[in-house]
């Protein structure tokens, strides 16, 4: 009796692992490889860049939101949404955030935001990234964002400003619940962000530092 519970124990654990994905170091490495390229034609253009003219980089832009828009959809189709298990918590950062700068392909963002969903309740993906991802697919479908992770800003004051936003007086609740702070508190950072990108346009205008707003407290837990 003993030995039938051992095995059937063991035959348990076997199939508990047969389903559980298998970390992929390839598929990880070269999620790291291109997300540098990203990350390159995401920023200002610094560097040999800063000497091209806004067509190239422009041209460059596309090319490379392109080219890796088809590889991401080529591993979303194989392995669905590639979590913390499969590729590692950067590996998984580093699909989201190529995934973010989609945005001419808004239904292939729809598609990856709905299978992240269930992998973030089995807290095998980010919370926070969804969140954005959430809100860039709103945006570019036309819809107001959730957690107002997406700016514009007043250049005459070099003040970050939501996008349009829907239920703007709960968006700081909403925004605790997946780990992220008051917006209040991430307009400031995107100021002062935009304001050091941009401040010998800022100090030739005359102004010498961002447009802040007040940061309320968090409440307590």
């Amino acid at each position: 009796m003993k030995s039938k519970l051992t095995l059937l124990l063991m035959c348990i654990t076997l199939a508990s692992f047969a389903q559980q994905k298998q970390f992929n170091q390839p598929l990880a490495d070269s999620l790291a490889k291109w997300v540098v390229v990203d990350q390159i034609a995401a920023k200002v253009p610094e560097g040999v860049y800063k000497e091209w003219p806004r067509e190239k980089w422009d041209k460059f832009k596309d090319s490379v939101f392109a080219s890796h828009q088809q590889l991401l959809e080529t591993i979303f189709k194989k392995y669905g949404y590639p979590g913390f298990d499969q590729v590692g918590k950067t590996g998984s950062n580093n699909f989201w955030l190529m995934v973010q700068h989609c945005d001419k392909w808004p239904a292939f963002q729809q598609q990856v935001l709905e299978a992240m969903k269930p992998e973030v309740l089995k807290k095998n993906a980010d919370a926070k990234n969804f969140a954005y991802l959430t809100d860039r697919v709103n945006l570019n479908t036309g819809k107001k964002q959730v957690y107002g992770t997406q700016m514009t800003y007043n250049t005459k004051l070099c003040q970050a400003i939501p996008r349009p936003l829907a239920d703007s007086a709960n968006v700081n609740q909403r925004r605790y619940q997946v780990g992220l702070g008051a917006i209040e508190e991430y307009q400031n950072q995107m100021s002062e962000m935009h304001f050091e990108m941009n401040k010998d346009v800022y100090q030739k205008q005359g102004i010498t530092q961002p447009k802040l707003v007040p940061v309320p407290a968090k409440p307590a837990t």
